[in-house]
């Protein structure tokens, strides 16, 4: 019989294998002594990438791969190896809506040299590869995998793949986020000269068509035991690392240990001295308060309360967890975390304030399983009235009636359409009545639903699903069927709607709340790139809002975040993860009210 001829074994270079598209045209398939250099070696793995004198000419394809090995490598950096394995497309490290990344299950692995010289690292900035710093992908709908054009020049999460798995280099990167729990922090080349919009302090501002692609995040996974850093830190001298993607996001895995870190010049903010005749409300998220929590952690908020904020009149808190904290025993009071709250603001010299609420039921307003977070309100009774109204409770909701002075809340404090579905595993409203020179002030603090579930900005969905947005929306439409339930009987009243809504002032959540004018939102009074009360991942976002009825337009009102908490990176300066956000309104006529002051301010 003719014999037949053995099948030539494929033998496709790093580029061919990753191609200039999100998935490689080699998955399932066994390849064969694949070349490259070791570039960095992990537990159950190593990266390794071509050598500069096979490089081909196509930026849109990397020379970088990761090699999964299970048991401990066999190979050392900078070893010269041929790799056999088949290749794969791991979907897994924290995002079942990720991107893949491209990988060798290694079958074989051949030592060709040892102490070679590594790959050039591709510079990111101004003379290397400049990263897209608008557009994270615009022409995909759907999946990345199969719609869309792979444009690295335009569309950054194409940019960022194809230089996966390669060595990147950064030059004199700046902080624009602190070090999150994990470790890790964004960062932008060159001082940040090249990033987009920044906020006066340094913040990259999240816009409507602009959430800041240029961020990369440093990543501990190689060189350990990364600085603890705020915003505006920043290293001087270049950070070489493996350009990898882990939990929804592009990460620079620094290979060596990093420059010693020179610390900015942020400091907190302080708010500016009220007149006496201004009624001043601020809304603050205090991040799972709990009695257990340590006793820093109450000092830190006291003292932005007092020391930043100046002791306001009214108070709008979120995320106060019941007496038993996370612990899921039952327990839904939560009167000893706001008194010991309260105490904390008296230590700190502050004025002596009292609190409402209405515990939830057990476990059905969602947030940590058996916290029971909550909203509520901390006031002044030296400065306010609260209008007490009995009645109130997790299930029954408050209703806007007819008084002799004009509309009035029918329990006080009380829930907003508590059982409406769009509360569902989430915080309900609550509306309390105040009294400040004689006159009515209705407030109403909230927590509408996280953003968890959404797809991440750098997913394998474009544009980004974000089905937590329908709830949101829902939950918008709500409080302002309310407070249109108040100014149809008086258009004139004096309300104003606060909290952590979990969404942008441009999101359609907060936009619901001002249709038919029936609410004016406050941070829009505020330039555009100074708008953020929240970080994540280097992206300044404005979450917290302050809303206000039309007639409080005329009260001379002002707006202010106190930025004092999110830009940091731990106590003393950060006792939470949201910036608080004051506003004053005057009140001409009533009785004179005392006018206290800290005794100390904090620069």
């Amino acid at each position: 019989p003719t014999p037949t001829a053995t099948p030539a074994r494929p033998r496709p270079a790093i580029h061919d294998i990753q191609a200039a598209s999100h998935l490689s045209p080699w998955r399932g398939q066994t390849v064969f002594d694949v070349p490259g250099i070791v570039t960095a070696v992990l537990s159950h793995g190593y990266f390794m990438q071509t050598a500069d004198a096979h490089v081909d000419a196509d930026p849109a394809t990397s020379e970088g791969i990761y090699v999964y090995t299970n048991d401990p490598p066999s190979v050392a950096v900078g070893d010269a190896v041929q790799v056999t394995g088949m290749v794969t497309e791991y979907y897994g490290r924290g995002s079942r809506t990720g991107l893949a990344t491209t990988e060798i299950q290694q079958d074989r692995v051949t030592i060709l040299a040892h102490n070679q010289a590594l790959p050039t690292a591709i510079l990111l900035g101004p003379g290397g590869r400049m990263p897209p710093t608008t557009v994270i992908e615009d022409d995909a709908n759907g999946s990345v995998n199969n719609t869309g054009e792979f444009d690295p020049a335009q569309d950054a999460l194409d940019f960022y793949e194809s230089l996966e798995g390669m060595l990147v280099q950064v030059r004199d990167p700046v902080v624009v986020g602190p070090t999150d729990r994990f470790g890790t922090f964004p960062i932008v080349g060159d001082r940040g000269t090249w990033g987009g919009v920044y906020a006066s302090r340094g913040v990259l501002v999240v816009r409507p068509h602009d959430l800041n692609p240029e961020r990369l995040l440093l990543d501990d996974v190689i060189s350990k035991d990364e600085p603890k850093v705020s915003v505006g830190d920043y290293f001087t001298g270049t950070v070489t690392g493996i350009l990898d993607y882990s939990y929804g996001a592009f990460k620079l895995l620094n290979t060596h240990p990093l420059p010693p870190v020179q610390p900015g010049a942020l400091r907190e903010e302080t708010a500016s001295l009220p007149p006496a005749n201004a009624l001043s409300i601020a809304t603050m998220n205090l991040e799972n308060l709990a009695p257990r929590n340590a006793d820093e952690k109450f000092a830190g908020l006291a003292s932005d309360i007092v020391h930043h904020l100046l002791a306001p009149d009214i108070l709008g808190v979120e995320e106060v967890q019941d007496n038993s904290g996370s612990r899921d025993d039952g327990v839904v009071d939560a009167d000893q975390t706001f008194q010991k709250l309260v105490d904390a603001i008296a230590a700190a010299g502050g004025p002596t304030y009292a609190f409402r609420e209405i515990p939830p039921q057990n476990n059905m307003d969602g947030g940590q399983p058996g916290g029971n977070i909550r909203v509520g309100f901390l006031f002044r009774p030296d400065r306010v009235t609260f209008v007490d109204r009995p009645g109130g409770d997790a299930t029954t909701p408050v209703q806007v009636v007819p008084g002799p002075h004009g509309p009035e809340l029918s329990i006080s404090p009380g829930r907003v359409d508590p059982e409406n579905p769009a509360w569902a595993d989430s915080r309900k409203p609550l509306a309390g009545e105040f009294l400040f020179r004689g006159q009515t002030v209705f407030v109403i603090v909230n927590h509408f639903n996280s953003k968890g579930g959404d797809d991440p900005l750098f997913g394998r969905y474009q544009p980004p699903r974000r089905p937590s947005q329908v709830q949101r929306r829902r939950q918008g439409q709500v409080v302002q069927d309310f407070v249109a339930e108040i100014l149809a009987l008086d258009p004139l009243a004096d309300v104003v709607v606060l909290g952590d809504f979990n969404d942008f002032w441009f999101s359609q959540a907060v936009r619901t709340m001002e249709e038919d004018g029936v609410l004016h939102n406050l941070i829009t009074w505020l330039p555009e790139k100074e708008r953020y009360t929240y970080l994540y991942q280097g992206n300044g976002q404005a979450l917290d809002h302050i809303l206000v009825s039309p007639h409080m337009l005329t009260r001379q009102p002002d707006i202010d975040i106190i930025h004092a908490n999110a830009e940091f990176v731990s106590l003393p300066q950060r006792a939470t993860d949201h910036d608080p956000v004051l506003a004053r309104f005057r009140f001409e006529g009533g009785p004179e009210q005392p006018l206290w002051l800290p005794f100390v301010v904090t620069d």
